[in-house]
């Protein structure tokens, strides 16, 4: 039997139909009828075609695995998603706000950022002979911190009303970028593993870059935000008036 056909024949003995396999996914009834006649051009490539075989799986009460590694076997072996692919999708991205920075000016910061990361290591490194024990720690452990994402949630002031609050639970791991409108300041940039949850707290109207949208639940001041099912996409958000 076929994945689409093990994915559909799994629809049925759970008593769903199509429509409500795409509310509890939030996958579009025309992708999964494609994807339950083996037809996965819509997905928009592997990295996302296996990500909707395990939601609809789980969705109707069937194992992924086997499922997965017999679409690897039919169109390739998995492979991890390279930078490449987040800013360059298969399909086009809509983006939301039309003055959100060029494609050109993400791919730069990511390299920016990278750059920067590691000559500050480097001076770390160099530097650690000349630095107290203590001194030393604190700035490794300042450079962990600022680097590295954390898995829990991130500690926030107590909002207000004027704030905007911005929370994100990843079902699978999901690359974010989070920038002030105003300006352009970074917020968070890093992946944030799947199990895991951030929040932001921000004053300020701010800009979410997400690359893998389905992935993810997000809430903004307590309300669910519908996200885009095939692609990487941006989302801008201010905080409320009063």
């Amino acid at each position: 039997m076929s994945i689409g056909e093990s994915l559909a024949e799994a629809r049925r003995q759970a008593g769903l139909t199509i429509g409500q396999v795409s509310q509890r996914t939030r996958i579009r009834e025309s992708i999964i009828r494609s994807i339950e006649q083996d037809d996965f051009t819509a997905c928009g490539g592997d990295f996302y075609a296996r990500g909707h075989i395990r939601s609809i799986a789980a969705a109707v009460g069937t194992d992924p695995v086997p499922l997965i590694s017999a679409y690897d076997a039919e169109h390739g072996s998995s492979r991890t998603l390279r930078a490449a692919e987040i800013f360059d999708p298969v399909k086009p991205v809509k983006i939301r706000d039309p003055r959100s920075p060029s494609l050109s000016m993400f791919v730069a910061v990511v390299l920016l950022a990278v750059i920067g990361f590691g000559a500050y290591r480097l001076v770390t490194h160099n530097s650690d002979k000349s630095h107290p024990p203590k001194a030393a720690a604190a700035a490794s452990h300042r450079a962990t911190t600022s680097a590295t994402p954390t898995a829990h949630p991130s500690s926030s002031p107590t909002p207000t009303r004027s704030d905007v609050v911005i929370q994100l639970t990843a079902n699978e791991d999901c690359w974010v970028l989070l920038t002030r409108r105003s300006d352009g300041s970074q917020i968070f940039m890093g992946v944030v593993a799947a199990g895991s949850s951030r929040t932001w707290t921000e004053k300020k109207a701010v800009k979410m870059r997400l690359g893998n949208p389905p992935g993810v639940v997000l809430t903004v001041d307590g309300k669910l935000q519908p996200t885009n099912v095939n692609n990487p996409e941006t989302l801008s958000f201010s905080p409320q008036s009063g």
